[in-house]
């Protein structure tokens, strides 16, 4: 077994595999192909969203590949702007007829606050209880069959408490940026705590973290490529990397991770 089949197991007993072909940024046409030959060659997760702009697209990759929808594992996100309980449903109704499918594997909310206000320090206004009446559109579609599990994006160890006061059904995944060198220990370990999975975006930090002598002195060791170890310190880590790639090479290189980091150079990567 690669480690593209195996899985994750969510709260809910919803299996998730273990690694997924992130689509943030692919322009649509490069998403349809993206998502077409990563399913072709071996992916059977994909993970958008709604403001991407590229799910039509995505959708149209998921019937092209000719891979059974049964095994495929679709995430898609609520806008981080729309706030209300009507607009999310109108986000999931939406998502589910631009993919093209009759239920979603996984729905996040995208991020607890509206995108332009979520790097002010001192944090802003926290809308608590509009992100509490996203989760209950969140629950009630769960609960109707539209989808499979249901989690949030980007939420801070205070959201997530928040949310856990008001939730009859706690999320069951946070999506958040983890990489070497900007890592998240207090969430991660919440997270982990409470049964909830953590994603993992930009694991190649977008990319900066290539040409980094120091990680690739760990590539060398492992005769690994950088986006490989970066892969693999999340995998180490319990999350689940979301790579994202458009190039046909990346996107099966990103895939070969079958291998182990031993402690010493994982506390090494920790300490960057």
């Amino acid at each position: 077994m690669t480690i593209l089949e195996e899985t994750f197991t969510l709260a809910n007993g919803v299996k998730i595999q273990k690694v997924g072909l992130g689509t943030w940024q692919s322009e649509p046409n490069d998403a349809y192909k993206a998502t077409k030959f990563a399913l072709e060659n071996g992916y059977f997760h994909i993970d958008t969203a709604y403001v991407y702009g590229n799910q039509v697209e995505i959708g149209q990759g998921l019937k092209d590949s000719g891979v059974a929808r049964d095994k495929i594992f679709i995430t898609s996100k609520i806008p981080a702007e729309w706030k209300s309980y009507d607009e999310s449903i109108k986000a999931i109704d939406e998502s589910l007829e631009q993919l093209g499918v009759d239920y979603i594997d996984l729905m996040l909310i995208h991020a607890p606050r509206p995108w332009s206000e979520m790097h002010q320090r001192p944090i802003g206004e926290r809308y608590y209880d509009e992100n509490a009446e996203m989760w209950r559109a969140l629950e009630d579609a769960y609960e109707s069959g539209k989808l499979r599990a249901i989690g949030v994006s980007n939420f801070d160890v205070d959201d997530l408490k928040y949310l856990a006061q008001k939730a009859r059904i706690q999320p069951m995944v946070n999506q958040i940026i983890y990489h070497i060198g900007n890592t998240n220990a207090e969430v991660l370990d919440y997270c982990q705590k409470h049964d909830i999975l953590v994603e993992g975006y930009s694991p190649i930090a977008t990319g900066r973290l290539l040409g980094n002598e120091r990680v690739q002195e760990i590539a060398d060791k492992y005769g690994k490529s950088i986006p490989q170890i970066c892969i693999r310190y999340l995998l180490e880590k319990d999350i689940l990397p979301l790579p994202k790639s458009v190039h046909e090479n990346y996107i099966v290189q990103n895939a070969a991770v079958d291998f182990v980091i031993d402690a010493v150079d994982m506390a090494y990567l920790d300490s960057l």
